[in-house]
């Protein structure tokens, strides 16, 4: 899709949304169900007021993650009805891990990133209490650099962070063997495609790199499946982090550490129960044992039988969406052993459905049968993605009938006309944005091309690229703040009211503010300027 098109499909989101609510408080997209107690039965979402969603992306956290087995919720259970000494509890739980995994030791956590946060203690502290409960503070610490190559920079690394130590960002070999030095705590690597076997920067080159100074190494593999025994230790490294919630389908709030003992017992000292940076990371002895039981379960599941489910799900859906002229359909399988699931692609002109996928993906997740979708395109089609991971049974035939019924639709050809410009809105706009709990001043220098808008946002902290539109008196702009490691995207939508435009911006994850934005008008100053003919000679 190229700018313009970027453009045109800016100008055509509602006013009042785009991929989500633009409201935090509309949970749902029906206002009518009813609120009330809460029922503990299979409507205790809508009790609250909140409509469920049948899962067709995979486990996004913001969704849910994954629906926790059975054996999972037996564990839980039955672990909620005595009381236990956490230490005695992880010892234990570690000790398990090993025997399963093959891994020296593991532990629980609160999660994937706490597993990543813990072990980053872990290497900066080497279980000295001292060193722990100094972070962030590392002043007067001799470990406090984390080296991360610039392809494992992420969303997820602001763990590693939390402990306070300077990340050191390296492009090659040579800027790594460079990099390291004696204040080198670890080596952060997420498992992707630039970090695995016989790409120039990959766990086992790192690795060769450092074994030889005694630096460890941390493998993210939050969305991966567990391999026995664990590829990444094979490959060089010394711990792995797993998310627990998602492909092994435990409990949502737990992930699972697993490395060198000496590094396990570091990394649980810092974690919960225990005083210090990681005591607001806690995780229950409920968590512990269902993380456990997960583990234990993926060495015993079908795991052939569920790969057979899927395909047989995404197969009843593209079946039914290609009996419309014009509709194609394509299977895709993983490589590797991240988000190790097939996924289905159903492609149409959207000049001849009149209609596009991220439409439907929009419509799916706003109404009811309330469905999460992906959506995509290229060489002219659009498109939208099922992943079959975490869809429950029965819930195909729902999808395959909304989709079809939706594309089967007689739709009239869109009018992508644009409404004139009220204004000429080109210059220095100086943005107040309203946050929950905050305010805080943006700029924005607009240049105006007819309905189309370009220019620079000035943000808190740095200065982006927009885009966007004004049709009549309502603008619609778009700019992206990002640097390695964070991203935050910001979608004005505002009405121009007697020399201002008001209106809301929506964030992504980041929920939504508000924000008023007045021309910027400088002061007429008349005097002309006399220049010096020479140094001064006076200061």
């Amino acid at each position: 899709m190229d700018r313009r098109e970027m453009l045109k499909n800016l100008a055509i989101l509602p006013v009042g949304g785009s991929l989500m609510s633009m409201s935090p408080l509309m949970a749902s997209p029906d206002k009518n169900v009813a609120k009330g107690p809460l029922a503990l039965d299979e409507d205790i979402y809508k009790s609250i007021g909140v409509v469920p969603i049948i899962n067709c992306r995979g486990t996004f956290t913001i969704i849910g993650g994954s629906i926790e087995r059975p054996e999972v919720h037996a564990a839980m259970a039955a672990a909620s009805k005595n009381f236990v000494q956490y230490d005695e509890l992880a010892f234990a739980i570690g000790e398990r891990l090993s025997e399963i995994t093959k891994a020296e030791f593991g532990i629980v956590t609160a999660g994937c990133a706490a597993a990543m946060k813990h072990g980053t203690a872990a290497c900066v502290t080497g279980g000295n209490p001292e060193k722990l409960l100094r972070i962030p503070d590392l002043s007067g610490l001799d470990k406090t650099e984390v080296i991360i190559p610039r392809h494992s920079r992420n969303v997820y690394d602001h763990a590693v962070r939390n402990i306070g130590i300077t990340v050191v960002e390296v492009d090659s070999m040579e800027e790594l063997e460079k990099a390291i030095n004696p204040k080198t705590a670890m080596i952060y690597l997420l498992a992707n495609r630039s970090s695995s076997t016989g790409q120039p920067m990959s766990v086992e080159a790192i690795a060769k790199v450092a074994k030889k100074q005694s630096i460890p190494i941390m493998v993210d593999a939050a969305a991966e499946n567990l391999s026995i025994p664990v590829v990444h230790f094979e490959r060089g490294a010394d711990m792995v982090a797993y998310s627990g919630g998602k492909a092994m389908c435990g409990p949502q709030c737990a992930g699972l550490l697993l490395g060198r003992k000496d590094l396990m017992l570091s990394a649980w000292q810092a974690s919960s129960p225990h005083h210090g940076p990681g005591r607001d990371n806690k995780v229950g002895k409920e968590e512990m044992l269902g993380m456990l039981a997960a583990v234990e379960a993926w060495t015993t599941r079908d795991h052939e039988k569920e790969w057979d489910r899927w395909m047989e799900w995404l197969n009843l859906i593209a079946e039914k969406a290609t009996k419309i002229k014009g509709v194609t359909h394509e299977i895709t399988l993983p490589d590797g052993l991240n988000n190790r699931a097939p996924g289905l692609i159903v492609s149409w002109d959207p000049t001849q459905l009149n209609i596009t996928g991220e439409e439907v993906a929009e419509l799916f997740g706003r109404s009811e049968p309330r469905i999460a979708i992906g959506s995509g395109g290229k060489d002219g089609l659009t498109s939208i993605n099922v992943t079959p991971s975490q869809m429950q049974d029965g819930e195909a035939k729902v999808v395959a009938k909304r989709l079809h019924d939706t594309l089967s639709k007689k739709r009239s050809t869109p009018d992508t006309s644009m409404a004139a410009a009220a204004s000429d809105i080109s210059g220095r706009w100086n943005v107040e944005m309203t946050f929950f709990s905050s305010k805080s001043t943006h700029h924005m220098m607009l240049e105006q091309d007819g309905n189309w808008l370009n220019g620079t946002h000035q943000s808190d902290f740095a200065e982006q690229d927009l885009y966007g539109t004004i049709e009549g008196d309502t603008i619609k702009i778009r700019s992206h703040f990002k640097k390695p490691g964070d991203s935050v995207v910001y979608m004005f939508t505002g009405k121009l009211k007697n020399g201002q435009i008001s209106g809301e911006v929506f964030m992504g994850e980041y929920l939504t503010a508000q924000f008023t934005a007045k021309k910027w008008e400088s002061k007429q100053r008349k005097q002309k300027i006399s220049v010096p003919g020479g140094p001064p000679l006076a200061t």
